[in-house]
This record gives structure tokens, C-alpha cells and sequence, in this order.
């Protein structure tokens, strides 16, 4: 298995995006390409060749199931790792969302000191479905 380095973080608002960089960043370790739309993102994905792709659910434009959707059609990333962050963690909100295609769901406020962590076990355990 290689290893989780490259993370493209899907967000549009700037003070989470800021917070989330940070953690993935300095504590994580990570390279982490901020992209601030689903547009920016399928734009900027194919070159930036993620390992790992965190996606927001509610965006304006297009949304995050919108923006997993298109993503999957890209033959380079149809097979990398996604999770959505969101406040949207009803049980049934989840199920709907890993129904998409997601790995698992990332609940917002998440914590900047354990999302690192979090992250890679999500990372992890993906990798090791196949």
C-alpha cells in the first residue's frame, strides 16, 4: 500500500477551510490542495493527483454529491478515497451519503488536534477493502 500524502480538501467557506488545512497540514503532515468550489475541484483534481479527496456536502453551484459524482467520472480518480465533512450526520444522512459512494462521513465541528488522525484510518481502511 503507498502512502497517504496528497489530500484535495473540497470547502467553501474560508474560516473552515483555514482550520481544516492547518490540522491536515502541521499535524498531519499532509500536502493539501484547498479548492473552494466543485467546479474548482474538477478543474484542479486530474493534475494535482490526490490520495485521499474531503468533499463538503452543502456548496453552493454544485453541491458535494454533485461534485463525487463528477469526480468518479475522471478515470484517474474514480478509485480514490472520498469522505464528506458535514454538519448532515443524521444516520440516514450518512447512509445516503456512503450510498453515494463515500467512505465514511467526517461530522462538522471536527476536532483540528484529531482530524489528521481521523483521516488517515478513514484512508486506511479504504485501501485495505480491496
Amino acid at each position: 500500500m503507498s502512502s497517504l500524502e496528497r489530500i484535495l480538501y473540497v470547502e467553501d467557506d474560508p474560516d473552515i477551510q483555514t482550520v481544516a488545512a492547518l490540522a491536515l497540514e502541521v499535524v498531519g503532515g499532509f500536502n493539501v490542495k484547498v479548492c473552494s468550489s466543485g467546479e474548482q475541484a474538477l478543474e484542479e483534481a486530474v493534475a494535482y493527483a490526490p490520495d485521499m479527496i474531503l468533499l463538503d456536502v452543502m456548496m453552493p453551484g454544485m453541491d458535494g454529491p454533485s461534485t463525487l459524482m463528477a469526480l468518479r467520472q475522471l478515470p484517474s480518480l474514480e478509485k480514490i478515497p472520498v469522505a464528506f465533512m458535514t454538519a448532515k450526520v443524521q444516520p440516514h444522512e450518512v447512509d445516503q451519503l456512503i450510498a453515494l459512494g463515500a467512505e465514511s462521513v467526517i461530522a462538522k465541528p471536527f476536532d483540528p488536534m484529531t482530524l489528521a488522525n481521523q483521516v488517515r484510518t478513514l484512508w486506511e481502511q479504504a485501501c485495505g477493502k480491496s
